[in-house]
C-alpha cells in the first residue's frame, strides 16, 4: 500500500493537508489564517467569574474570549488554595471534609490504580484497587472540593486550551498540562511514567515502561510513551525526553516572569504538528508545494527524525499538487449530504446542533442472495465509509448511525465490529455502543475544534441556516396580514410594500381581490413592488399619510432577516 502526505500551501490564507492511501483520500486537515487556533497553547490566565451552579470558572487568558474551566479539569495542586490536601485522594465527601476541618471520618481509602499505561482491552488485566493502598501519583481524585472554595476572582491559573470554542461558547481549558513530543508526552501533573492505551501488547508496555525508568526522568514530572514510540530505541526516547525537558524549563521561566493574562507556550503550526503526530515509517513520501514551508519541515525532520529526511520532497511541477492527485473533486464531495457507496447504495449525513445523524440507504444496491445477506454486506461497506467520513469531515459529539435492519445477531455483531475496526485509525477518541432495539448504533467522537463544515461555511442569510424558506403562497398570506395592520393606522394614505419578485407576482395575481378590499375599506393606496435582489422572505413596508410624511409601524416581524417595515 502506497501512503503519501500532501501539503498544499499555495494560497497564503489556507493550509491543506491530505493523507492519501493508494490514491484514496483517507484524512484531510484544513487551517486558515483567519481562524486562529488556540488548542494546545498554554496561558497564564486570570479567574474573572465563578459559577458554583455548574462548578466552573471563567478565565481570561488574553485572547478576547474567556475560557471555560470545569472543576473536573482542575489539577489537585490547586486544592491547597482552598485549604485541602492536594496529595490526598478523596472517594467520599466526608473524606474531603476531614481533610479540611480535621474531623475523624475513618481512614479507609479506595485508591484507583487505573492509569494510562493500563491495558485498554485484550489479554491484560488492570490492577485492582485495594483498600488502604495509596493511589498512583497523578490519578485524578474522584471527589473534588467546590470550585468556589479553590479559586477567587483575580486568582492566576496556568491553563491549556483543550477544545476550541464553538459558536458562542468559549474555548475549554484544563490545568492538566500536556506537551507532546514526537515519541513522548510530558505531563507535569502526572508524576510518573506511563504508556499510551492504544499500545495493547503487555510485553511491549512493560518494555517501554522499563526503558523510560532507565532514562531516570526528573522527579515530579510525568511522561507517557506515544503510539509512535513503541518501536523506537532508548536513544530515540532519550533525545525526545531531553527536548521536552528543555522546553519545560523554558516554560517554567516564562511562568515565573510573566503576569497574567498572557501566552506562555504556543503549539506548532499545522504542518509541523501533523508531521509530528501522524508521520510514521509507513508514509512513503511527503510533498510540499511551497519552499518556505518545505524548509521548515526539513529542519524539523532533521532535528527529530533525521532518517526520514529523504522522504520529504518539494513539489515543483506546474500542475497544482492536489489537482495532480485528483483531490479537489474528492474534497468537494466531503461537503455533500449524500455519499455514494460502491455497487450502489449511499449514506446520508445530517449535522444538527445536538448530534450527527447518518442514514444508510440501499438505493440500487444488488447482491446475489437473500435480503438479509444484501443488507449485511451493504452495512459492512457503510460502516467503513462512515468511519472515513467522520475523519474527513471532523464530525464530533453524539453520532447516531441508522443501518439497514438485520435479523441475525451474528450479522449485527459483525457490523459493530467492522465499525470499531474502521475507527481504530482515528486519532480522536471514540466510543461505540451495541446496536439498539431500533437498529441504531450510537457512538461518540471527540470534538476538539469545529467540524470542517463549520470552518468553511456560514449560515445562509436567506434561510438562517434552516435549509428551507417559506413558499410564495406562505409569504403572500403573511404580507396580506401586514398590509391590513398598516392600513388600519390612523392617517394612513399610501402603503408601499417591497418583497421578492415571486411573492409580488403571487400578490398581484392571486391576492389582487384581497388587496383591493384593503384599499376600499381603509381608503388607502397599496403598491406592491417586486425585486429580484431581495431574499424570498424579505418584507419591507412603508406607510405614509396624505402629505407624504412617513408613519412608523410597530414591527411584529423578524426584521433582522426579512428587512425593515
Amino acid at each position: 500500500m502506497k501512503k503519501e502526505m500532501l501539503i498544499n500551501v499555495s494560497q497564503p490564507e489556507e493550509c491543506r493537508i491530505a493523507i492519501v492511501e493508494d490514491g484514496i483520500l483517507e484524512e484531510f486537515y484544513l487551517e486558515r489564517t483567519s481562524q486562529e487556533s488556540f488548542v494546545g497553547n498554554i496561558y497564564k490566565g486570570v479567574v474573572v467569574n465563578l459559577e458554583p451552579s455548574i462548578q466552573a470558572a471563567f478565565v481570561d487568558f488574553g485572547v478576547g474570549k474567556n475560557g471555560f474551566l470545569h472543576i473536573s479539569d482542575v489539577e489537585p495542586q490547586y486544592f491547597r488554595q482552598g485549604g485541602y490536601d492536594p496529595s490526598a485522594q478523596y472517594d467520599r465527601p466526608e473524606d474531603l471534609a476531614a481533610s479540611r476541618f480535621g474531623s475523624d471520618f475513618g481512614d479507609d481509602d479506595d485508591g484507583d490504580d487505573s492509569d494510562d499505561d493500563a491495558p485498554s482491552s485484550g489479554g491484560g488485566t488492570k490492577t485492582q484497587a485495594r483498600r488502604g493502598r495509596r493511589p498512583r501519583p497523578g490519578a485524578r481524585p474522584r471527589v473534588k472540593p467546590p470550585i468556589q472554595e479553590i479559586f477567587k476572582r483575580g486568582d492566576e491559573v496556568l491553563v491549556q486550551v483543550i477544545k476550541e470554542g464553538i459558536g458562542n461558547k468559549g474555548p475549554t481549558l484544563s490545568t492538566y498540562i500536556s506537551i507532546p513530543g514526537r515519541y513522548l508526552v510530558l505531563m507535569p501533573a502526572l508524576g510518573r511514567v506511563g504508556v499510551s492505551r492504544k499500545i495493547e501488547d503487555d510485553q511491549v508496555r512493560r518494555r517501554l515502561r522499563g526503558t523510560l525508568l532507565d532514562l531516570d526522568p526528573p522527579k515530579g514530572l510525568g511522561f507517557i510513551v506515544r503510539t509512535a514510540g513503541q518501536d523506537r530505541t532508548k536513544k530515540d526516547l532519550s533525545r525526545d525526553m531531553a527536548y521536552l525537558l528543555r522546553l519545560w524549563r523554558l516554560i517554567v521561566r516564562r511562568i515565573r516572569k510573566s503576569t497574567g493574562p498572557c501566552e506562555i507556550y504556543e503549539e506548532s503550526d499545522m504542518i509541523i504538528r501533523t508531521i509530528r503526530d501522524i508521520f510514521a515509517a509507513d508514509v512513503d513520501a511527503i510533498y510540499i508545494d511551497r519552499k518556505e514551508q518545505y524548509d521548515a519541515a526539513k529542519e524539523f525532520l532533521q532535528l527529530v527524525m533525521p532518517r526520514f529526511v529523504d522522504r520529504l520532497h518539494k513539489h515543483d511541477a506546474k500542475e497544482a499538487l492536489f489537482r495532480k492527485y485528483n483531490l479537489d473533486e474528492e474534497i468537494a464531495k466531503i461537503h455533500q449530504r449524500e455519499v455514494p457507496l460502491p455497487r450502489g447504495g449511499s449514506i446520508v449525513i445530517d449535522q444538527t446542533e445536538a448530534l450527527v445523524a447518518i442514514d444508510v440507504n440501499s438505493g440500487n444496491f444488488r447482491y446475489d442472495g437473500s435480503s438479509e445477506e444484501a443488507a449485511y454486506h451493504l452495512n459492512l461497506m457503510a460502516a467503513r465509509e462512515i468511519a472515513r467520513q467522520l475523519r474527513l469531515r471532523d464530525l464530533g459529539g453524539v453520532i447516531v448511525n441508522d443501518f439497514i435492519d438485520m435479523r441475525r445477531e451474528k450479522h449485527r455483531s459483525n457490523v459493530e465490529r467492522a465499525l470499531k475496526d474502521a475507527v481504530k485509525r482515528d486519532r480522536a477518541r471514540t466510543k461505540i455502543l451495541r446496536t439498539s432495539p431500533f437498529g441504531l448504533i450510537e457512538m461518540t467522537r471527540q470534538r476538539v475544534r469545529p467540524s470542517l463544515k463549520r470552518s468553511i461555511f456560514r449560515d445562509c442569510p436567506c434561510c438562517s441556516g434552516r435549509g428551507v424558506v417559506k413558499s410564495s403562497e406562505s409569504m403572500a398570506i403573511e404580507v396580506t396580514r401586514v398590509l391590513i395592520a398598516a392600513a388600519q393606522q390612523p392617517k394612513a394614505s399610501q402603503i408601499n410594500c417591497r418583497v421578492n419578485e415571486e411573492v409580488a407576482a403571487y400578490l398581484n395575481n392571486k391576492k389582487r381581490r384581497e388587496i383591493a378590499m384593503i384599499e376600499d375599506d381603509n381608503s388607502v393606496v397599496v403598491h406592491i413592488i417586486g425585486s429580484e435582489s431581495v431574499f424570498p422572505e424579505h418584507v419591507e413596508v412603508e406607510c405614509k399619510d396624505a402629505e407624504g410624511r412617513r408613519i412608523y409601524l410597530a414591527d411584529s416581524h423578524d426584521s433582522s432577516r426579512n428587512g425593515r417595515r
